[in-house]
């Protein structure tokens, strides 16, 4: 069965458009990672899986039922963990649990929950006393309630410490072996690479790459990264290496280049560092990571990119995406 099927899905803010002409499809038992920009339409897409706003134009079924007709059933089979949950303060975590529990009349044992996402010691303190990174274990226990066929998870991992990020992808990987389907948005790309069986890249409301990380990275032709250790390598030297065919970028950290190019242009480039003065100490090469591909698709370069869409600036002023996406301010972080 499909889990997720959206049909030429459009969504309006006056005359901003959210999300644009969006065919999106997740098979049952996918774990889906959903990325993109600040404003590129995230949170407007989950709001529309779970019927919190209806599109413009287009189709949305969720688990083989319109949204639009059976919301109520969809969302009873759905957990959720939005981003940005807010807790009763005074409410223990517990008592957060057994909300969840009674209002999807489930039979699941809360106290079982708070345990598996590591939230036993705190049951009976008041979750206004949580840190952000423990009110994120709490919604995703409360998402966990009556074993649910359908995981729509928004920034799961904010707040986190390493340990609690780990332990969320344990779970999100029994979920989907259980037989659950995950739809996973994350800005934290490492997390989304860990996790997901296919990834879909959304920019200006529309789905501009979609496959696994290794189909998107030979998509945009294989780049590699090359870290050289190039100690006193001037403005020139860097001009040098840009300026080589099958380089796609170059920034320096220090005494390191790191170059982005294909993977028979690593000689050339070590040649044009040598040719224009500067010792080479040592080089090595990595695969293109998911941030590298995600910034491919996001802002220029990747092959199969429409051009129109590479033209076209960003959407500003989605009403609903991303509004406490701020990487620049510190995060209060598991404890």
């Amino acid at each position: 069965m499909t889990a997720i099927e959206l049909r030429g899905v459009t969504k309006e803010f006056g005359d901003v458009t959210a999300v644009r002409d969006l065919d999106l499809t997740v098979e049952d038992g996918e774990v889906y990672g959903f990325l993109g920009p600040n404003g590129a339409g995230k949170s407007t897409t989950i709001d529309m899986l779970l019927d919190l706003v209806r599109p413009t134009a287009g189709t949305v079924r969720v688990l083989g039922a319109d949204v639009a007709t059976d919301g109520v059933d969809v969302r009873r089979r759905t957990g959720v963990l939005p981003d940005g949950f807010s807790v009763y303060d005074r409410l223990s975590g517990r008592k957060h649990v057994e909300f969840a529990v009674e209002s999807k009349e489930a039979a699941d044992d809360p106290d079982a929950l708070l345990a598996r996402v590591g939230l036993a010691d705190a049951a009976d303190r008041a979750a206004g006393e949580y840190s952000k990174g423990m009110r994120q274990r709490l919604a995703l226990a409360m998402a966990l309630v009556d074993d649910p066929d359908l995981l729509v998870l928004d920034e799961p991992s904010s707040g986190l410490d390493p340990a609690g990020a780990k332990e969320m992808r344990e779970i999100v990987r029994a979920e989907a072996e259980r037989g659950a389907t995950v739809f996973f948005s994350s800005h934290i790309l490492e997390q989304v690479d860990a996790a997901c069986d296919r990834v879909g890249i959304l920019r200006d409301g529309e789905l501009v790459a979609e496959d696994s990380v290794e189909g998107l990275r030979e998509a945009v032709g294989g780049e590699e990264t090359l870290d050289v250790a190039a100690a006193g390598a001037d403005d020139e030297a860097v001009a040098a290496v840009r300026a080589l065919d099958g380089v796609s970028g170059v920034t320096r950290d220090g005494d390191e280049l790191v170059v982005n190019c294909d993977s028979d242009t690593k000689t050339e480039v070590i040649a044009a560092l040598e040719d224009a003065g500067v010792a080479v100490a040592d080089f090595h090469t990595r695969e293109a990571s998911l941030e590298d591909l995600f910034l491919a698709y996001t802002e220029g370069g990747a092959a199969t990119r429409d051009a129109d869409a590479a033209a076209s600036a960003p959407t500003e002023g989605e009403p609903t995406d991303d509004a406490t996406d701020d990487d620049s301010a510190p995060e209060e972080v598991d404890r």
